[in-house]
């Protein structure tokens, strides 16, 4: 086995903010020359220190040994350079590889190219010196290898963490947004928990989510090394690694976890107003081996009394309207942790970790100290509070003074006026029609992105996502004075405001809750059908607002009728189907979130099992299967999917003729498809508007309130050819 150098230059990455955190740990294991970047830290040590890295750091992302740097003059130079590396030394034919290709620039500027020409000069080196060629593996490899490029420097380097060492392996179960487990330790570390273990005091958090910073702060209690449950790290199967220098590290840590958890007698709690949140925080705790050292409880914010210990820090990352919650909502949240705090926990440390300084202000309490830091891309401040006890007589002033009202801007005034204007003009049209359900705004004023639906008297705004070419600074600034606006737009609707971020969805993700809460759910009509929508939790309502011309033709269509509706979601086209005197239906969709909502609008509506049935089945795989024809078929597919459930990979505009044969070959003689998507390029197949009469009736399945987007969807009527013999 070839030997490393007895020193040697080490690079470990962190997220950005924690490189003087990072480079002081690094010392203590050992580490020497060490040297701050930008999110990483530089520094050189043998072996060891490395592999002390690895399993000790609980603030660095990776460990990596830097093998070659360059500057790329050509786009050859790439290949060239990676091919002259001594890769035989690190890893063998045997072996699989992954690249990851970091940076852009005017000779290299797509990462998947980059990573193609490292990856040939690594397995052509490879091959011409053992015959051989090493496999790729993006997912799962035996070596890992980094290459970054900045400023026209390119830099090579063997990832000896693999996956990201804040990735400890007790999480399984997780709350809402929860933070990174390097992050929490950060948090610790600014909040003074070093200091508070040596005088013995209690760790507290109000809101624990999953548990991470109770789990990292206890770990760090017990001196427990936060790699410990890892099953695998970059170096195993790395040629120049020394086992038996690893396993003796490894032996050190479990040893010292035994006398640290021996010797753990602090007061590490944490609580949480959802129930089912603190199962996943359960697991956790176990997971990591601290069940007996840590206590959960299910307990609302305002129900906090005095502690039992007389000194601790109460640590706590508390929603602040990104993802969990509109930030008008919050506000009451901040001011009963604020007057807990005065309240009950004087002589204590807190810390609120918040990505809105407005929302930590509510809490109407001075923080000693502040620090900056990023959750994720989300830039956020660590308040820090030494004493709470001189702030305790302005509780009753603040929770009696109203807060002032926030002046409307002059982008939020000019969304407020055409909220208004909207309003007005669909009023009428609203009024004759009876619809309580409608869209109000959708991106009129295209600097304000967002579409604003009414659902009875609450308000549902869905934010667009920005495009690239606006900062998140300014959309973040944008969205801002739309809620001003809203706020000031909703006096008179008695209902909740609801705030959601509409994205791409892929595979699944359109089924997974946002929200961990009590659901909001609401019984909302559309003609005489009642429909169950639910505001808080997903990124859709169960309501497709644009699709109500198209519920009511199918209704048309499908009196006395056999229906089948395909892609069904919660199954709105059958209840009106059905309400119409449907003879039949069946809704098909792979969701069970989706079909349990479905069977639950048909309870609202007194539908017969019998006569209108719910399957969960993969439509592209029932299509295939000979069985009964209808007389009416809606076909309302995703624009794309490639859900975990499905076979295979959909593709709306490469695969709607196909799918439209198939449904075809369901149809009875005389039968209509009724076909949508809303993928707003879409162009219909040659092949079957040869094959089929195809009416486009996109025009006539927009109502008043999408008329000034009408290209929400496409709806086309789809029937055989009439043959003449």
């Amino acid at each position: 086995m070839s030997q490393v150098p007895p020193q040697t230059d080490w690079l470990a990455t962190c997220p950005k903010g924690l490189e003087l955190l990072l480079a002081e740990e690094l010392q203590a294991i050992g580490a020497e020359g060490i040297k701050e970047t930008v999110a990483a830290v530089h520094f050189k040590g043998p072996m060891e220190v490395a592999y002390r890295a690895c399993l000790w750091s609980r603030l660095a992302n990776r460990v990596l040994k830097p093998l070659h740097s360059f500057m790329l003059n050509e786009s050859e130079d790439l290949y060239d350079q990676c091919n002259e590396i001594p890769w035989e030394t690190h890893f063998s034919a045997a072996q699989s590889i992954a690249i990851d290709f970091i940076g852009t620039s005017r000779l290299i500027d797509n990462t998947m190219y980059g990573s193609q020409r490292v990856k040939d000069a690594v397995v052509d080196r490879i091959r011409r010196i053992e015959g051989e060629r090493p496999n790729v593996d993006t997912k799962n490899p035996d070596i890992r290898i980094q290459v970054r490029q900045h400023k026209g420097r390119v830099s090579v380097s063997l990832d000896i963490s693999g996956e990201s060492l804040h990735r400890r392996g007790y999480r399984t179960g997780q709350g809402s947004a929860p933070i990174k487990e390097n992050l929490a330790v950060a948090l610790l570390l600014r909040a003074g928990w070093p200091a508070m273990i040596k005088e013995g005091g209690a760790l507290l958090d109000p809101m624990c989510g999953s548990g991470t910073l109770i789990i990292e702060g206890a770990m760090m209690a017990a001196d427990i090394a936060p790699g410990m449950l890892r099953e695998r790290y970059g170096f195993d199967q790395w040629l120049q690694h020394d086992p038996e220098l690893w396993q003796t590290l490894v032996d050190e840590a479990h040893q010292r976890k035994t006398t640290g958890l021996e010797n753990l007698e602090l007061d590490i709690r944490g609580y949480d107003a959802n129930p089912r949140v603190l199962e996943y925080t359960t697991k956790n705790i176990e997971n990591a081996g601290l069940d007996d050292h840590i206590r959960l409880a299910h307990k609302p914010i305002d129900q906090f009394g005095k502690p039992t210990a007389e000194r601790g820090l109460l640590l706590t990352n508390p929603p602040y309207g990104e993802r969990l919650g509109e930030v008008e909502e919050l506000i009451p949240l901040y001011q009963k942790l604020g007057t807990v705090l005065q309240k009950n926990f004087t002589g204590w440390r807190a810390a609120i970790f918040t990505g809105n300084l407005e929302l930590g202000r509510e809490t109407d309490l001075s923080p000693t100290k502040q620090y900056s830091l990023f959750n994720g891309t989300i830039p956020c401040k660590l308040l820090v509070f030494e004493d709470m006890s001189s702030k305790s007589a302005s509780i009753a002033a603040r929770l009696s003074t109203p807060a002032p009202a926030q002046k409307l801007t002059e982008g939020a005034t000019m969304v407020l006026n055409r909220l208004k204007k909207n309003q007005r003009k669909l009023e009428s049209w609203r009024k004759k029609s009876d619809i309580s359900c409608y869209r109000l705004y959708d991106a009129d004023i295209p600097e304000y992105a967002v579409a604003v639906d009414i659902y009875d008297q609450s308000i549902y705004v869905q934010e667009y996502a920005p495009p690239n070419t606006i900062s998140e600074k300014v959309a973040r600034e944008r969205f801002a004075e739309i809620k001003l606006a809203v706020k000031e737009y909703s006096a008179n609707f008695r209902g909740k405001i609801y705030y959601k971020e509409r994205r791409r969805q892929k595979g699944d993700s359109q089924y997974e809750r946002l929200n961990e809460g009590p659901s909001d759910t609401l019984q909302v009509s559309e003609g005489s059908a009642q429909f169950e929508v639910n505001l808080s939790d997903y990124l859709d309502t169960g309501l497709f607002l644009d699709h109500r011309p198209v519920r009511s033709l199918i209704g048309e269509l499908a009196a006395g009728k056999r229906f089948l509706n395909l892609f069904c979601y919660t199954a709105a086209a059958s209840v009106q189907a059905a309400l119409a005197g449907a003879s039949s239906s069946l809704s098909i969709d792979m969701s069970n979130t989706y079909l349990d909502w479905a069977q639950r609008n048909f309870d609202l509506n007194s539908l017969r099992a019998g006569k209108h049935k719910l399957l969960r089945a993969d439509c592209l795989k029932w299509l295939e299967v000979e069985g009964e024809q209808y007389d009416v078929i809606f076909l309302d597919p995703p624009t794309f999917s490639n859900s975990k459930k499905m076979d295979t990979v959909l593709d709306i505009q490469r695969d709607h003729g196909d799918l439209i044969r198939a449904c075809m070959g369901k149809l009875a003689s005389g039968g209509t498809l009724v076909f949508s998507n809303n993928f707003r390029k879409f162009k219909m197949d040659e092949l079957t508007l040869r094959q089929f009469d195809c009416e486009n009736i996109t025009p006539k399945t927009l109502d008043v309130d999408f008329e000034r987007n009408p290209r929400i969807h496409n709806v086309w009527l789809i029937t055989r050819r009439e043959t003449f013999g």
